[in-house]
């Protein structure tokens, strides 16, 4: 039964009930809808052969203001960050072992939606959180994979939902800040008149980072404009955003011990300038047939800049050049030698730095990517032998057109281990370029097609036993062309098929099972494509060169479980449990080279990830709370060898071989999450929240050599204080305990880079530390 039946049953009830004042009122049961498709009008979740975890506009602002990323950290089952830039609005977002991540290189293994259309950046797959307002999300639903969901929905799909006028009237005003220097205005306003409603949110943030040289800034706003009829609804809406954000990443576990807010180089900066334009629309051409449709156009540009150690030393043969590390001589534009010592003049010098360094880079990159897609489909409900039947047929098209340009520039290290370079200021250097096209400067083009077709068709067999069938063919195109008239460029061809078949089956009016197995697929992107060579390995998004291609990865999806509730004692009690297990052929990762700070992409093999988990919901009068728990284990099922630069457990060639079994970087295997929410009087709600996780394998340590990262366990408190009917109060305490501890680990190449705070430093292990205690309090104001 849809919604429409739903309202329409309600309303004949409540007819009824006027009718006779003695009539019996019959409660009828919360149907809870969920998305079976990127334009799905919605299916029963109960029919759903997944996990599936919905989070809705009074989670987000749960324990204090607006917050997608921290509601998924502290609520959602099998969700966890790292935050391997540093950044609190860049982390990386991992559900069952796979990423949704800003950064080119992570493990894209995630399907992303807005308003129904891909939001997954054409050129890394790569997902910007920070580009979302979150004062304006209406709904975010998180579910296992699904073919349907199209590319990346290896490990799942993210689903976000943004309001509207037709969902929301009114006004709200936000003002929160606190500890880092924070402060936070959000606003929205929607309104309705008639068959037309409008809808605009926006937010502003500053914050000076609480380490050092690590301020961000944010400036959001969304806008819709939708009208309805009876039978159908559109709607037009811009989505924009200009973002300054610094991470300064990992840093040597000896410098942390001797202050922990230092930085172990910078900048380290991203700055995003966003604009997207989307139309959504839907009609049901009679009782039993509806379309929906969604068209999307975007434009980002990114500007990224990032020191790292230099591995330059005088030459052998020549002193007054410079050479790296296994004596090839460093070279700038043209072939023109690199001095040891940079005096005024040279390359257009106007500042000096003395002979010996220490030196740095500086890479800097520029993407300017449009992106672009439309997708139809239609909803057929009906009936087989007097049961329902639900059809779903869909296309779909997203292409993106990149350009993409990055060089590396020498210049010297500060005392701070900033950057500092000959020229008219910090932006300046000498642009590196190695006959050996280990480091040249490159400009690439990128023009991406995905194509997709699906059905999916979901029949009642009988009352209580329902049957999902899915299906998808992707078709991709990849083409690359160098704009620097070098090498780099080529024709990728990507198809597959992904089938996927579920059962749900109600034992109890209040308990169902569900089982189902799906195949997904991700192409490489171009990022990959450009950077797959050992001998010409790149940093993260830069220098990209002629490669040899990548294989298409897939994953095969079987998982099982139990979901139910139940009235006890006047508590309604909500619970889950499930296994699932996913084994993908030639996943692809990003390894270490021997060149400081870069790798290349490679397909290695196999990986497995697979585990458990379990939920429990309660809610009794003021009491609401809730336990989630999560166990992944991921693990490489193929053997390779790999490069780990300053990893200690590698050879003398700094390899390192891994094994099957070994765990992969990045993911810890346990995770449990607990909070409580207690209305003390109708006006005054304090609660608290708590999340236990293990250790984490650093990156760059495939082969499991060293110590994973300390597990921890985070204490958060938060409070809401209702003054007026419209003016409410809250306050959030995160961190309570003032723990010390990293949500991600690699090596650092301490021998490069003098550290005075830690002069006798010498273990290469390097962590992103979490925030110490903080504190936030604002007002939030309705009308």
């Amino acid at each position: 039964m849809d919604q429409r039946s739903l309202a329409m049953l309600g309303v004949a009830c409540l007819c009824v009930q006027s009718a006779s004042a003695s009539a019996e009122i019959i409660a009828l049961p919360n149907i809870d809808v969920v998305a079976a498709a990127p334009l799905s009008t919605g299916t029963d979740r109960d029919l759903v052969p997944a996990a599936t975890t919905v989070l809705r506009r009074d989670d987000l602002t749960r324990s204090g203001p607006s917050d997608l990323l921290r509601t998924l950290v502290d609520q959602a089952p099998g969700v966890i960050i790292d935050e391997a830039q540093g950044n609190p609005f860049q982390p990386n977002l991992i559900y069952r072992g796979f990423e949704a991540s800003p950064l080119v290189g992570g493990q894209q293994g995630l399907a992303v939606y807005l308003n129904g259309t891909r939001f997954n950046s054409p050129f890394g797959d790569t997902t910007n959180f920070d580009l979302i307002p979150d004062i304006a999300i209406d709904r975010t639903e998180i579910s296992g994979s699904n073919p349907a969901f199209g590319l990346n929905a290896l490990g799942g799909a993210v689903s976000i939902r943004l309001r509207d006028g037709f969902s929301y009237q009114g006004t709200e005003l936000e003002l929160s800040g606190g500890s880092y220097g924070r402060i936070r205005a959000s606003a929205q306003h929607g309104v309705k008149i008639g068959n037309v409603a409008a809808y605009i949110a926006a937010t502003g943030l500053d914050e000076d980072g609480w380490r050092d040289n690590s301020p961000s800034q944010l400036r959001q706003i969304y806008g819709d404009l939708g009208a309805r009829t009876d039978r159908s609804e559109v709607h037009f809406s811009l989505l924009g955003a200009v973002d300054n954000l610094t991470g300064n990443g990992t840093a040597p576990v000896d410098l942390l011990d001797a202050r922990r807010s230092a930085v172990f180089t910078y900048p380290d900066e991203t700055r995003n300038k966003y604009l997207r334009a989307m139309l959504n629309g839907t009609t049901e051409i009679n009782d039993n047939l509806s379309l929906q449709a969604a068209a999307y156009v975007s434009v980002l540009s990114q500007r990224t800049r990032n020191t790292d150690a230099a591995e330059a030393q005088p030459c052998d043969d020549d002193a007054t050049l410079l050479c790296t590390g296994n004596g090839t001589p460093l070279t700038g534009r043209g072939g023109t030698p690199v001095p040891n010592g940079l005096n005024p003049g040279f390359f257009g010098a106007t500042a000096q730095f003395p002979a010996g360094g220490p030196y740095a880079l500086l890479n800097r990159t520029a993407t300017d990517t449009t992106g672009y897609g439309a997708s139809l489909q239609a909803t057929y409900k009906s009936e087989i032998l007097g049961r329902a039947n639900r059809l779903l047929v869909g296309a779909s098209y997203d292409g993106g057109s990149t350009t993409f340009s990055a060089s590396s520039a020498l210049g010297g290290l500060t005392l701070d281990r900033g950057f500092a370079g000959p020229g008219s200021g910090l932006e300046q250097g000498i642009v590196l370029e190695q006959a050996d096209g280990s480091i040249v400067p490159v400009r690439v083009s990128a023009q991406n097609h995905y194509y997709g077709i699906y059905a999916q068709d979901a029949v009642d067999l009988t009352s209580a036993l329902t049957v999902t069938l899915t299906g998808r063919f992707n078709v991709a195109r990849i083409d690359l062309k160098d704009r620097n008239a070098g090498p780099l460029g080529g024709q990728h061809d990507y198809t597959h098929f992904n089938p996927g078949i579920g059962a749900t089956y109600k034992i109890l009016p209040s308990l169902t099972a569900y089982a189902g197995y799906s195949i997904a697929n991700r192409v490489p992107t171009p990022a990959e494509l450009t950077c797959a060579s050992p001998s010409s390995p790149c940093s993260l998004t830069n220098f990209f060169v002629n490669d040899p291609d990548l294989k298409q990865v897939v994953a095969q999806t079987a998982e099982a479980g139990l979901r139910g509730r139940l009235t006890l004692a006047d508590a309604n009690i909500g619970w889950n449990g499930g296994l699932f297990r996913t084994l993908s052929n030639d996943d692809i990762l990003f390894t270490g080279s021997d060149v400081i700070g870069r790798g290349y992409f490679q397909n290695v093999g196999k990986t497995l990830r697979q585990g458990v988990e379990a939920g429990l919901t309660l809610r009794r009068g003021p009491l609401d709370a809730f336990v989630n728990y999560s166990y992944t284990n991921a693990t490489f099922q193929t053997p390779f060898t790999a490069t780990s630069q300053d990893n200690p457990g590698a050879d003398a060639n700094q390899q390192v071989f891994v094994q099957k079994g070994n765990q992969i970087p990045g993911i810890p295997q346990h995770v449990l999450k607990v909070g409580v929410q207690y209305q003390l009087t109708p006006a005054w709600t304090v609660g608290t929240t708590g999340l236990l996780s293990s250790g984490r394998t650093l990156q760059g340590d495939p082969s499991n050599l060293t110590p994973r990262t300390p597990p921890y366990v985070l204490v958060n408190f938060n409070t809401k204080f209702r003054v007026t009917d419209n003016i409410e109060l809250f306050g959030l305490v995160q961190n309570a305990a003032d723990q010390k501890y990293a949500t991600f680990g690699g090596f650092s190449p301490i021998s490069n880079v003098p550290i005075v705070q830690a002069p006798n430093a010498s273990n290469t292990r390097s962590y992103t530390p979490g925030p110490p205690l903080a504190g936030f309090g604002g007002v939030r104001v309705t009308f």
